[in-house]
């Protein structure tokens, strides 16, 4: 078993591995490398295959008590200061590499059936690869510089795969938009690890948490300071985990590949910002005023993402929302001190809601079948309808998703879910009203969407519906961004591909097996592994919390509460599903009546809050205007000195190269005159 442990390096190093041969062979033999489609598949998902057999060994291993592991090197050293690097397996760290290897090895099997026409099939697999090596390398990291190095890195590989499509313009701008909004938040983590540094001395998380506390209570440090650089710290979770007000990048990385938005939105990324604020758990947790600002940042998120979801006809943009909503709920957890529960949301969020995605992007796959390669028909919901009837497996494993999100038992979600939602009742009750009400819009607005798509009559033959919906569609010349690394690729021929789009079917398909059957996959632990963490008899919390009062917890059970508190999130679920049924599958209530009745609501939820309206004529407007007042004092000021000093250069050259004629006689008449001015001015 130590054996594993020492070479536990490998997990994150065998997925780079890949990345850099294939990126290498893309790189240096592009129409070889492209050719080997097959081939680089079965490398890179082997190689993952790999690091997940590893994960599990250590999770088995850890389940079983094995004491943490920490092993590490001297990387950099000047003076007294010494910076280590290597990694630690503890139980959070196994916990998120199970997640991210699981989800990431099912996600990549899928990808070869929705990517399999792809030009940019090879490069696509070297981004995943890529991706996930920096994911796990950031949850082995024992310190904060480590973590700060492939935090980085899971942001650029997001960059890339946002804009794999990178001919395409709302795909090259989201790419750019996720990227500076998680500039803003990358900046207050730099600044709040030096400030920790500078205060502690020590980038260790436990080491930092009591020197913080000890000094504190000598006085040598105000409360004020710590949380200062505590809620700096923070923002790197606000920005990563699409937390209010830096959300507004998620929704619009759905203009990447579907699999990317799977991985993205339920095991990487989003999931980074999580695991950061349950790593500086020893930091935040003796600093009261930053846990309520944690707590009520991820309440008012959870709300705000539902109620955006509600009006969403995107099938992934509505997934997109309904994910800032999820991680709210985590980052709520966290702020009120339910360590245990937020890491266990996260784990149930981050299969149930790969699901989902994955099966959306079946949906759309059988879309296209009808509607060509447009994504304004093939993933608006308007155009769906009917679906079950062409797609069993996609709309089975797509309602389960929805129930388990929805809360309802015993699906995984009603237990992580009702942990929280138990845990923010005993902290302050007004967060409960928040997180039990946005639980009922979740219902609702997953319902909705899973009525709207799978039952009622196909409308995706529809031509005046097509058309109407096509009328405000715009036609994107391409562009040239992020994501480039073979830019031939628009121009190769690619055999795999069917060039001709004229020819549609009359109806949508089921997806292929490599598509299907992460689908089923995934859908038995959104039934199964909730029950790791059931209040009664929590082996979830006993393995994240090894502490003897977890015993005593699950001693004083309390059967009454625990049937008060599910049964109300249960009944306000119940609720939302059945309005849902109402206005979307029975047709008994008029949801556009609604929408009329309660316009100034509905156009506040439609048009996302007009936060994306306010950043972008605040910041992206006001950006502008001040670069081009820059250009304007650049143009005018900095190269009229320049020129200035310039044409006075030029004038005076030409005026004194008169003097230089090489006679000595009207040299000598130049200093007499000279000399004779002199005498003159003296006198």
């Amino acid at each position: 078993m130590e054996l594993l442990y020492q070479n536990a390096w490998l997990i994150p190093v065998l997925p780079l591995a890949g990345a850099m041969i294939v990126g290498l062979g893309l790189l240096s033999f592009s129409q070889l490398t492209t050719s080997l489609r097959q081939a680089v598949a079965i490398f890179i998902v082997s190689l993952l295959g790999t690091t997940m057999v590893l994960s599990f060994g250590l999770l088995w291993s850890q389940w079983h008590g094995h004491p943490p592991y920490l092993q590490t090197f001297e990387w950099a050293a000047a003076g007294n200061f010494h910076l280590e690097m290597g990694y630690i397996i503890d139980p959070l760290t196994t916990l998120m590499l199970v997640i991210v290897t699981t989800v990431a090895f099912l996600v990549m099997i899928y990808s070869d059936g929705y990517m399999a026409h792809d030009r940019g099939y090879v490069r696509f697999f070297a981004y995943l690869s890529l991706f996930s090596s920096s994911m796990l390398g950031l949850v082995v990291s024992p310190n904060l510089v480590q973590i700060y190095i492939f935090w980085e890195l899971v942001g650029m590989c997001s960059y890339l795969l946002v804009g794999f499509w990178f001919d395409r313009k709302p795909a090259a701008e989201a790419a750019q938009k996720a990227f500076v909004v998680n500039r803003v938040g990358d900046f207050g983590l730099l600044l709040g690890i030096l400030g920790l540094y500078w205060a502690t001395n020590s980038f260790e998380f436990g080491v930092i948490g009591d020197r913080l506390q000890e000094l504190i209570a000598s006085g040598s440090l105000s409360v004020g300071l710590a949380s200062l650089f505590a809620i700096l710290v923070f923002l790197g979770p606000v920005a990563k985990s699409a937390q209010f007000p830096l959300h507004v990048w998620l929704p619009d990385a759905m203009e990447g590949p579907t699999p990317i938005s799977a991985l993205i939105h339920a095991a990487t990324m989003v999931a980074a910002g999580v695991f950061l604020i349950a790593r500086m758990f020893p930091v935040f947790e003796g600093l009261p005023g930053v846990m309520n600002v944690i707590a009520w940042t991820g309440a008012f998120t959870a709300f705000l993402g539902a109620s955006i979801a509600m009006t969403q006809n995107d099938i992934k943009k509505g997934l997109a929302y309904s994910t800032i909503s999820q991680l709210g709920y985590m980052v709520m957890a966290m702020g009120v001190g339910a360590y245990s529960a937020g890491l266990f949301h996260l784990m149930t969020h981050a299969y149930f809601k790969a699901m989902l995605f994955l099966g959306s992007g079946s949906v759309i796959h059988g879309m296209e079948a009808v509607v060509g390669h447009d994504p304004a028909l093939a993933q608006d919901m308007r155009m769906m309808g009917g679906l079950r009837r062409y797609m069993p497996i996609t709309a089975l494993t797509f309602l389960v998703g929805c129930l388990a999100i929805s809360g309802i038992p015993p699906f995984a979600g009603f237990w992580s879910k009702d942990e929280i939602l138990n845990s923010a009742f005993s902290a302050n009750p007004a967060l409960w009203v928040m997180g039990w009400s946005t639980a009922g819009i979740t219902a609702f607005y997953m319902f909705r969407m899973y009525f709207s798509t799978f039952e009622g009559k196909f409308r995706g033959n529809e031509t005046a519906l097509r058309q109407e919906l096509k009328a405000g569609s715009e036609t994107l010349a391409p562009v040239f961004g992020p994501g480039a690394m073979n830019p031939q690729e628009l121009t190769m021929a690619d055999p795999h591909h069917d060039e001709d789009d004229a020819h549609h079917a009359s109806q949508p398909h089921e997806s292929p097996l490599t598509m299907t059957l992460p689908l089923l996959l995934l859908a038995v632990p959104s039934v199964a592994i909730g029950f790791t963490g059931v209040p009664y008899a929590n082996n979830f919390e006993a393995f994240i919390h090894p502490a003897g009062e977890v015993v005593e917890h699950a001693a004083e059970f309390d059967w009454t509460e625990f049937l008060i508190m599910a049964g109300s999130s249960v009944g306000i679920a119940l609720i939302g599903i059945t309005l849902a049924s109402l206005m979307y599958l029975r047709g008994q209530i008029d949801p556009s009546a609604i929408a009329q009745k309660f316009q100034p609501l509905y156009q506040f939820s439609l048009h996302k809050w007009y936060f994306d309206d306010v950043y972008h004529n605040v910041f992206v407007r006001g950006c502008r205007r001040l670069a081009r007042q820059v250009l304007e004092v650049d143009f005018n000021v900095v190269d009229g000195v320049v020129n200035l000093a310039g044409l006075a250069a030029v004038l005076t050259g030409e005026t004194f190269k008169y003097f230089e004629n090489g006679r000595a006689q009207f040299y000598a008449l130049v200093i007499f005159g000279a000399v004779l001015a002199f005498v003159v001015i003296s006198v």
